[in-house]
């Protein structure tokens, strides 16, 4: 037999649900409170001058792009490789670049030719104005002794005039084949130098972030086929409020200590932003999150990077100390063992 529940056994329900509500909604609020209250309570811990934010490792990235269309022939890299500045990481397929070239080279082939048969011409054409002038010259003379009349002269000058015309001519025809030949040439060096482009090379020292693109593939113009981190730009971001942020000196020293290390990284703030902003949703902070705050930036020096190189990666979460005054007090005692000495000045 069913039974169905009473009226009087829905409101009691009810109520139980509410109350169960309101002690979830006690339980976040006073977690949230909690979290605010610690991380002040963090703050306080550290000693006058210094202040923290929380954050993460990040590195510039850097697009490698097929500059014209073309089908990819291979890639050589794979994600998480460390590649070196100029190492070739992909090739774009070049069977149509090297048929255009082999046409624009027999193009060059052909105008070559051509302005070798014009030099030929203009040698030929010296010669003849040279015998113009040798004749040209003798009538000079017989018209003075009166053996030839002033016809005769005439003639032999417009015989020379008109020996000089054509060499000019010539001339010119040399210099437009000369050209012909320059503009041949640039088509080649046009086709070569988009060969080159085929070749994608890291501009930086980095590692492969993404494999966007695989041999067979199709790209348009700027289509991507990896991305890099470049490993000479390690930094973490964190956000101050305007009090803290605006007694930050640019060059000003800086620790970064990791999750769950028991080592800090030096490092040296370049960047403070002049613009306030909400704290982005992927930075942990432990302040309200309607606080506006200012971006700071802490950058690994260049040289540390390199000595462990292997070791570094981006996204590791942690938390970046900054010093406020220009004559600090000392790094507290978990701060002091560093990850390495940098020949940078780190501070004390």
């Amino acid at each position: 037999m069913t039974t169905t529940p009473s009226n009087d056994a829905k409101p009691a329900w009810r109520r139980v649900a509410a109350k169960v509500l309101l002690v979830l909604a006690i339980a976040l609020a006073g977690g949230a409170g909690g979290a605010w209250y610690w991380w002040k309570g963090q703050q306080g811990k550290l000693p006058e001058g210094l202040v923290s934010g929380n954050g993460r490792i990040e590195s510039d990235q850097v697009d490698i792009a097929a500059k014209s269309a073309g089908r990819i022939q291979e890639v050589l890299v794979r994600e998480g490789d460390l590649v070196t500045a100029g190492q070739v990481l992909a090739r774009i397929d070049i069977t149509e670049l090297q048929a255009q070239r082999a046409k624009y080279v027999a193009d060059v082939a052909s105008e070559q030719a051509s302005m070798l048969e014009a030099k030929a011409t203009v040698a030929q054409r010296q010669a003849e104005l040279v015998l113009k002038k040798a004749k040209l010259g003798r009538v000079l003379k017989l018209v003075e002794t009166g053996a030839v009349s002033q016809d005769d002269r005439d003639q032999a000058q417009s015989e020379n005039d008109s020996a000089r015309a054509i060499l000019e001519a010539a001339q010119r025809t040399v210099t437009a084949r000369e050209r012909s030949v320059a503009a041949a040439q640039a088509l080649v060096d046009q086709v070569d130098a988009q060969i080159a482009d085929t070749l994608l090379r890291a501009p930086v020292r980095g590692r492969v972030l993404y494999r966007l693109a695989n041999p067979g593939e199709v790209l348009s113009a700027g289509g991507k086929v990896l991305t890099l981190i470049d490993l000479s730009q390690i930094y973490m971001e964190i956000y101050l409020p305007s009090e803290q942020a605006m007694r930050v000196p640019i060059g000003s020293q800086g620790r970064i200590q990791f999750d769950g290390a028991d080592f800090a990284v030096p490092a040296q703030v370049s960047f403070v932003s002049p613009e306030a902003q909400f704290t982005p949703k992927q930075v942990e902070t432990r302040s309200e999150r309607d606080k506006l705050m200012f971006r700071v930036k802490l950058r690994v020096p260049t040289s540390l990077v390199e000595r462990h190189i292997e070791q570094v990666k981006t996204g590791a979460r942690g938390v970046g100390y900054v010093r406020l005054d220009p004559n600090p007090p000392d790094w507290p005692a978990f701060l002091q063992k560093r990850i390495e000495d940098d020949p940078v000045d780190a501070g004390p």
